[in-house]
């Protein structure tokens, strides 16, 4: 059996996710690379090669400046790597905002040089037509409404959405909005408690959470937040695992064993033999 038909008849797909409304809660992760897409794939849903790998692997002060190249090459990455979860990117910032020819254009440029299944856009004012002109077109799209990263710049920080209940009504809009177009799903990030049950209540596809509450349909988080690779991490950050501190201790390690000639000792040396040549008489 070839690997494509395998992967055709194992892999999840956006009438999957759709179908889990109200049911067994999404699991979803980010993914920027093979070999953590291939360790992420087994337990996951979904994978999302999320525009916040420009901060996490490339250093940037927000995602800004993230590209069409940048989200491509590590979408193929982690399709090639990836088995039974869907596969997600991003369209970054200025990818799909000028006009719906531009955002078709690029959504399915996305699609079609990484194998992706769909792309997630942030569910602005505006982006519902957006939404609607790319899946009336056969483009599967998420939504993400709250804290909307992109928006960074207008903004002037990254601030979480709905303390107050008079600011519910914009966010709530704007996912309705990302639902009547054709989002199969939504991520609702940075939003207090009581609007994420709202907007779970309301829309009748599912949601995905990030600071917004154990009442959405499922749970996303950044990786690399997740794992303590980072000193730093948002306050809806639970942390499983403290891999930067054992990272450092493994290389201090590393350090000490060449310094101390330890390292490479004779189970990691290639030795010379006899090359058979022997002189005869």
């Amino acid at each position: 059996m070839s690997s494509h038909t395998q992967d055709a008849e194992t892999r999840l797909t956006v009438r999957d996710i759709r179908r889990r409304k109200g049911a067994e809660p999404l699991v979803c992760l980010t993914a920027y690379t093979a070999p953590m897409a291939e360790i992420l794939d087994p337990h996951c849903d979904v994978l999302l090669v999320g525009d916040s790998v420009g901060m996490v692997l490339h250093g940037l002060p927000n995602t800004v400046g993230v590209t069409m190249e940048m989200m491509i090459l590590h979408g193929q990455a982690v399709m090639r790597a990836s088995r039974r979860a869907l596969v997600v990117v991003d369209m970054p910032f200025g990818s799909y905002e000028a006009g719906h020819e531009t955002a078709y254009a690029n959504a399915a440029r996305i699609l079609k040089e990484t194998g992706a299944h769909a792309v997630k856009v942030e569910s602005g004012p505006t982006v519902g037509e957006t939404i609607a002109y790319l899946t009336r077109r056969g483009i599967p799209v998420m939504g993400h409404v709250g804290l909307r990263p992109q928006a960074v710049l207008a903004e002037g920080a990254f601030r979480a959405k709905g303390k107050r209940p008079g600011d519910y009504a914009c966010v709530i809009a704007e996912a309705r909005a990302a639902e009547a177009a054709g989002a199969f799903a939504i991520v609702v990030e940075g939003v207090a408690e009581p609007l994420a049950h709202q907007i779970t209540a309301e829309v009748k596809v599912p949601t995905i959470g990030i600071g917004a509450s154990a009442g959405c349909d499922g749970q996303i988080l950044v990786t690399e937040d997740m794992l303590g690779l980072f000193d730093w991490a948002p306050r809806f950050v639970r942390r499983y695992a403290e891999l930067r501190s054992e990272i450092s201790a493994a290389v201090a390690h590393y350090a000490r064993d060449i310094r101390a000639r330890d390292f490479p000792a004779a189970a990691e040396t290639y030795f010379a033999e006899a090359d058979g040549c022997g002189t005869g008489g």
